[in-house]
């Protein structure tokens, strides 16, 4: 087993947030126009696997932290947008690139198993708490980022805040998920593990035809097919979530829009039936595809909104000093 680096924190010149620097990071990024500061650095996974990360920082010392998990097939840069209106609010946000994903190493595409992304992200929420062991924690997933935050939050109930969840996977389509397919499914993924599937379907992602074609033409995005291993390991995810549902306590806000072809949204209605937190709550976006943080300018600005508010109203108005 690798051996963890550990995390060695420094003031940023010209800034009041702490921004980690890790044995052999790479240097910061040039910011994209109107992305404001990035860093970018990576860590090294328990496989010995580089995690390539990006911690987008407030002005002055940070009142909370959210982690950020992204979606299948694409990266983290991806969520700039959203970081910077909660960067404002005092709120150190934090995201890496999953195993096979964007700039990390590893098989494109390819997990051996869906805990790997659950561990990997309880070990970079693990290195920022070392800095900030006071200040409250938030986890944020879109999609299958949204199974990920679920299960991590099932290990580790006592430790988040909460958990914003856009478009989460949390059960399968059950048109796409019947019996017999699941038969099919098992019995290739032990003949053709490999064999490939159908693509996620671009046109889906958003009904801003901009954003459709920045997804099109992002080279770290996967474009390929969806392994019948890789398919299995979501599978298993979704069956995990479905038994722990029962045990979910901590709060959450589900987000999801009534056009989603992605994810089905059947299973964030289910969460909030099923979940027996005293703090949930869900919110429907009118004809919204699956990205609702990069659908439409109205969609945007209202998900933007409500998720910097429902975290804000969690903070504490005097946080302790980390």
């Amino acid at each position: 087993m690798t051996e963890t680096p550990r995390a060695e924190w420094q003031w940023r010149a010209g800034g009041g947030a702490v921004l980690p620097v890790m044995p052999e990071s790479t240097p910061t990024s040039q910011n994209p126009p109107g992305e404001g500061p990035i860093s970018c650095n990576h860590f090294t996974n328990t496989d010995g696997q580089q995690l390539s990360c990006r911690y987008w920082e407030p002005e002055g010392p940070p009142r909370a932290l959210l982690f950020v998990a992204h979606g299948m097939g694409e990266h983290c840069g991806r969520y700039s947008p959203l970081a910077n209106t909660l960067t404002p609010h005092g709120l150190l946000v934090f995201a890496h690139d999953h195993v096979g994903h964007g700039r990390s190493r590893g098989e494109r595409m390819a997990v051996r198993d869906f805990q790997v992304f659950v561990r990997d992200s309880l070990q970079h929420v693990d290195l920022v708490r070392e800095r900030f062991p006071r200040l409250p924690l938030f986890l944020l997933g879109h999609s299958m980022g949204g199974a990920i935050c679920i299960l991590c939050a099932c290990e580790r109930p006592q430790e988040f805040a909460g958990v914003v969840l856009i478009s989460p996977m949390v059960q399968l389509n059950p048109e796409s998920a019947t019996p017999f397919k699941v038969f099919v499914a098992k019995l290739l993924n032990h003949l053709l593990p490999s064999l490939t599937l159908g693509s996620v379907e671009s046109k889906w992602i958003s009904r801003d035809k901009k954003e459709v074609e920045l997804y099109d033409t992002d080279e770290l995005n996967h474009h390929g097919g969806l392994s019948v291993a890789f398919g299995m390991q979501l599978m298993g995810a979704a069956q995990r979530i479905e038994r722990e549902m029962s045990a979910v306590s901590w709060p959450f806000l589900l987000l999801h829009g009534d056009a989603d072809k992605l994810c089905d949204i059947r299973g964030s209605r289910m969460m909030l039936e099923r979940a027996p937190s005293t703090d949930k709550h869900m919110k429907v976006y009118d004809g919204a595809y699956h990205a609702l943080h990069r659908d439409l300018p109205e969609t945007v600005d209202s998900v933007q909104r409500d998720i910097s508010e429902w975290i804000v109203q969690r903070i504490p108005e005097q946080p302790p000093s980390s």
